[in-house]
């Protein structure tokens, strides 16, 4: 149990010490969890498609160097078209991914942003509404791996996107509301877990520095 307390301890912390990129009004952290008021009419988009560009939508984040896992529990009370909840992956305003839930002509579908220069789109429509979604992005060099889950045990690739390698990335939970008045967004367990750079690894074993 003391594990586990020190556990939730350090999630907590680490929601306190992560950076607003376009702070919405309303937020709070409560449990480990961060709930968000997203911000009405805001997005992120660059071009394509729509004509537009838009970089204003709510976005807590951490900067993050090298490899990683990162996983989030996602909720909302999706009202309006294209309301969304998701992770996102940023080095700048126009190299970045965005993946999670989005609410579109009354139906809930897994969705990802793909951005560089100008923004792609890609959709899996659900069957009917869930209470949550898990999503998980797996960053290994040059590629980051987009999975989503409904159990935390299952996950299933829905992406597989390049993003520039050895560069930092800003890392976190994003929500965005472009057609609508806003929404609550929920994210739970938020958790990043370092992983070794393949790189190197590969150069322990030819080194003999490795098994």
């Amino acid at each position: 149990m003391a594990g586990m307390a020190a556990w939730h301890m350090s999630a907590s912390q680490t929601l306190e010490r992560m950076q607003w990129f376009n702070e919405p009004e309303r937020w709070r952290t409560t449990d480990g969890a961060l709930v968000m008021e997203v911000t009405p009419q805001t997005d992120y988009w660059r071009i394509s498609h729509y004509g537009f560009t838009v970089d204003d939508a709510p976005f807590l984040y951490t900067l993050r160097g090298g490899e990683f896992e990162v996983k989030v529990k996602i909720s909302g009370d999706y009202r309006a078209r294209f309301d969304q909840a998701g992770l996102m992956l940023r080095i700048d305003h126009e190299n970045y991914i965005k993946a999670g839930i989005e609410y579109v002509d009354g139906k809930y579908n897994l969705s990802a942003v793909v951005t560089h220069r100008t923004s792609d789109w890609s959709i899996i429509p659900l069957a009917e509404p869930v209470p949550f979604v898990w999503i998980k992005a797996v960053r290994r060099l040059d590629a980051v791996e987009i999975f989503y889950s409904f159990d935390d045990k299952e996950y299933t690739l829905m992406r597989n996107a390049w993003l520039q390698d050895n560069h930092p990335v800003m890392v976190g939970m994003m929500g965005a509301s472009p057609d609508g008045t806003g929404f609550e967004a929920r994210f739970e367990g938020f958790e990043i877990k370092h992983l070794p750079d393949m790189r190197r690894l590969e150069w322990l074993r030819r080194n003999g520095g490795g098994e």
